[in-house]
């Protein structure tokens, strides 16, 4: 009995918490993507670059002074602009194209292309250190975890939840969901739609820029971080459901904890593969995922 209690607290536990806060900064990131699909039908392929920039505009503004804190309010309200401006003068030529969706792909591709290589030419290839805003550790349980960690889950589920009260009890939120469900009938009752495209693309953007610079003290920031971390995301928003906050949140948190625990039986180069599998089968067995689209809250 005792040494399954040792196992529990020093092999089990360890995993399942750094699989929660992997599953935290994952539905961070996916969060704006699933936003983003549910009300526009857009397969964002440059959201990893976008979360890559708020992480190298966080450490841009760092070198000049600002603090950390304040970067939590500055680059998302930076990013906006930067949403809002991409989804006006790129998103919308092609969007109202009969075969937009392929179009979209690939000019959100090419735009992450772009994105990736100016990252390369302002900023150079090699990673840049992000300074941990909290040091030292915390025992929880007989276990030690950074303090920062522990932060990064307290703060990321509040975003999550401030998110979902946005969404699902603002005005605003049902603004958004009106014109996912019916654009024409949105448009009929005065709604700008065009309006709540753009600004709703940007809402996924700030997001994706704040989740960098939360995440930038764990993971540093490079040229390719975006691609790295956006394959995961997104087989995170399919699993849940595309268009789905709900389903982002539990399969985030669920696939984080696959891929943590896993880790302990099978090499680490095969944990990503597993979820991909994971990803497949959803999709073979439910193609709209789990959960419903943006109107399920």
């Amino acid at each position: 009995m005792g040494g399954f209690l040792d196992a529990l607290q020093n092999v089990f536990a360890p995993q399942i918490i750094n699989g929660l806060s992997i599953g935290i900064a994952v539905t961070l990131v996916a969060l704006g993507l699933t936003i983003i699909f549910g009300l526009l039908d857009v397969i964002n392929m440059a959201h990893g670059e976008f979360y890559a920039l708020g992480a190298y505009v966080g450490v841009s503004l760092a070198a000049l002074g600002v603090s950390f804190w304040w970067l939590l309010v500055l680059v998302p309200l930076i990013m906006l602009p930067v949403g809002f401006g991409v989804e006006r003068l790129l998103i919308q030529r092609v969007f109202h194209h009969k075969d937009r969706h392929i179009l979209t792909l690939l000019l959100t591709l090419g735009l992450a292309l772009v994105m990736e290589d100016m990252f390369r030419v302002v900023y150079g290839s090699d990673s840049i250190p992000a300074d941990v805003p909290i040091s030292g550790v915390a025992q929880v349980a007989g276990m030690y975890l950074p303090n920062y960690r522990v932060f990064l889950m307290v703060i990321g589920g509040a975003i999550i939840l401030a998110v979902w009260l946005i969404v699902y009890r603002s005005r605003w939120g049902a603004i958004v969901r009106a014109a996912a469900f019916d654009k024409n009938m949105a448009a009929s009752l005065g709604v700008s739609v065009g309006r709540v495209y753009a600004g709703t693309f940007a809402f996924g953007v700030a997001l994706a820029g704040l989740s960098g610079v939360l995440l930038a003290p764990i993971y540093s920031v490079f040229p390719t971080m975006g691609m790295d971390f956006i394959l995961l995301a997104f087989s995170v928003v399919i699993v849940g459901g595309m268009g789905s906050i709900k389903g982002t949140v539990i399969a985030g948190l669920v696939l984080s904890q696959v891929q943590s625990i896993s880790s302990l039986y099978i090499p680490p180069s095969w944990t990503d593969p597993l979820v991909f599998a994971i990803m497949v089968a959803v999709l073979m067995i439910r193609p709209q995922g789990l959960f419903g689209g943006l109107g399920h809250a």
